[in-house]
């Protein structure tokens, strides 16, 4: 099949093919006239490449699939180099769930810092002479 054809197949551009192609993802052959030439085991790179980019992992980190599957295993996974990065990828995504969990401690507990600031605000406006609580836009509650 042409470079339209398997763009189209794959859901991509024939831009992002020839990039692939100039980075060793995809196998730059081509016909008697000229033309690149394509078959089904490119459009099943281009699908595990696709899979692994929407997964969150760059267009490097694809390369031991690519390769997995150029020497003819049945998935892209079934080679140590890509249980390897399945493993790096899942330690850094660990490392982020991590950093995520540690930001959202600091936002709850500045949450709650501010909500029992607003209550003593609250509670001190219900006594007669109290200071009025003001909104952060300078406006009274």
């Amino acid at each position: 099949m042409r470079i339209g054809e398997l763009a189209e197949r794959a859901g991509t551009t024939t831009r992002t093919l020839r990039y692939y192609e100039a980075r060793g993802l995809l196998p730059a052959r081509r016909d008697a006239n000229g033309y690149r030439d394509y078959d089904e085991r490119d459009l099943r790179l281009l699908r595990q490449i696709r899979t692994l980019q929407d997964f969150g992992f760059d267009l490097e980190e694809t390369r031991p699939f690519v390769e997995c599957l150029r020497a003819g295993h049945p998935e892209g996974d079934s080679c140590p180099a890509s249980l390897a990065v399945y493993r790096r990828k899942l330690d850094e995504l660990d490392a982020l769930i991590g950093e995520l969990q540690a930001v959202r401690a600091q936002v709850g507990a500045q949450l709650a810092r501010a909500e029992r600031a607003r209550d003593e605000l609250a509670a001190e406006a219900a006594v007669p002479g109290g200071p009025e609580p003001e909104c952060e836009l300078g406006g009274r509650q």
